[in-house]
């Protein structure tokens, strides 16, 4: 009979002008809160059986994904729902007479169940809750609730908030052609800790920055953890500071043609433009191997770009020098102009400050980064080729 009713209604054409697909997506969408406020009635009564476990599930929560097609925030929205029907009767009313919708109806339900189960033994009033879940939009709304939790049971709230923590996590996974994958899991604080440290990072850097919000986050949580090796804010394992650690020959530094590929620690072999990048701003020890590959020498390490060359270079660029780039001096790495791998000096009108990722434009993206006669950056696409062929004139120094 129900099926058959929908089916017949399923069956009518949608309204065709704005006003009248309005009000029609209003009556669905209120007809379908009535049915799923059913179906977790339904759902709150199945759960008391026993008949999941005779079909092999482990939950009612389990079969009601597999077999009703929902995520286990939803199923567990149900059963909530359902068992807490006879509790917030006003509420129910509202959503009948489509006041509120179901997910403001649930995350209701799913308060007074966390505060029945909290053993205060106080009566649940439903009527704050709604006269918010009438107010506010559902994002809002969730807030609230917690606020609403907190009140009535602040033991109970810090203790959820202590077993939240406990169920973080972070795994990374090596995958076909050294691609990383990353899965986890935070508590609130904890992902607001993580964001509030990337959301600035994250921004668009300058004009013509296309890049999609994942990408721009992706970029922060690297440019986030080199800033904090480049710093020395990760703890020292025993004496040495943490670092990036490549280990390549000469020929490659060159670009010989033949020349392997260098040695990243935690990564596969890296490119010769990766390392000529990595080298701009890097301590350099010279190890001489023999024949054999015993090592016959190892020189002293040494700072491409010395202490005291870094401090001027921040008085004098004070941030990025890519046009539009407004990342501090303390975000950036020092960039050759003429890379000293092929005879370009370490002195500083031959130095720029580039953030991380115009660093890597500038070397892997093949962007051309030139100096005029008064000391202007350009920064020059790589697809621009007259532009390109102007840079090499005598008036400019081109990039590496």
């Amino acid at each position: 009979m129900l099926d058959a009713a929908i089916g017949r209604f399923c069956e009518l054409p949608v309204p065709t002008d704005g006003p009248g697909l309005a009000t029609f997506l209003q009556r669905v969408q209120c007809a379908n809160d009535k049915l799923a406020v059913k179906c977790s009635e339904a759902g709150a009564a199945f759960a008391e059986t026993d008949h999941y476990e005779e079909l092999g599930f482990v939950s009612p929560h389990h079969w009601m994904k597999v077999n009703l097609h929902l995520t286990g925030g939803a199923a567990s929205d149900r059963i909530a729902v359902g068992r807490q029907l006879a509790n917030i009767p006003e509420s129910h009313q509202s959503l009948l007479d489509g006041e509120i919708g179901y997910a403001h109806f649930a995350h209701i339900a799913r308060t007074a169940a966390a505060l029945e189960e909290s053993g205060t033994n106080k009566q649940f009033d439903e009527t704050p809750l709604l006269e918010k879940a009438r107010e506010l939009p559902v994002g809002r709304f969730i807030d609230f609730t917690y606020q609403v939790r907190h009140a009535g049971d602040p033991a109970g709230y810090a203790e959820d908030e202590a077993q939240k923590v406990e169920a973080r996590f972070l795994s990374m996974k090596t995958g076909e052609g050294g691609m990383v994958w990353i899965r986890g899991q935070f508590d609130p604080e904890g992902a607001a800790v993580l964001r509030t440290a990337l959301e600035p990072l994250a921004r668009r850097n300058g004009k013509g920055d296309d890049r999609q919000r994942d990408r721009r986050l992706g970029d922060a949580l690297v440019e986030l953890a080199g800033h904090s090796l480049d710093t020395g804010l990760v703890p020292q394992n025993g004496s040495v500071r943490p670092n990036l650690q490549v280990t390549t020959t000469l020929e490659t530094l060159k670009r010989t043609m033949g020349s392997p590929a260098a040695d990243l620690e935690f990564s596969l072999p890296i490119s010769a433009e990766a390392v000529e990048r990595l080298a701009c701003d890097c301590s350099v020890t010279r190890i001489i191997l023999g024949a054999d590959s015993a090592v016959i020498d190892v020189g002293r390490t040494k700072r491409v770009i010395s202490p005291s060359q870094r401090k001027a270079l921040h008085v004098r660029d004070k941030g990025c020098r890519w046009p539009g780039c407004d990342r501090r001096p303390t975000w950036t790495e020092g960039h050759h102009l003429d890379h000293w791998n092929k005879g370009g000096t370490s002195n500083l009108p031959n130095l720029a400050l580039l953030c991380k990722r115009h660093h890597w434009m500038a070397h892997e993206g093949h962007w051309q980064v030139v100096k005029t006669d008064d000391g202007q950056i350009l920064a020059i696409p790589p697809q621009l080729d007259i532009y390109r062929q102007l840079a090499r004139g005598p008036d400019v120094k081109d990039a590496s």
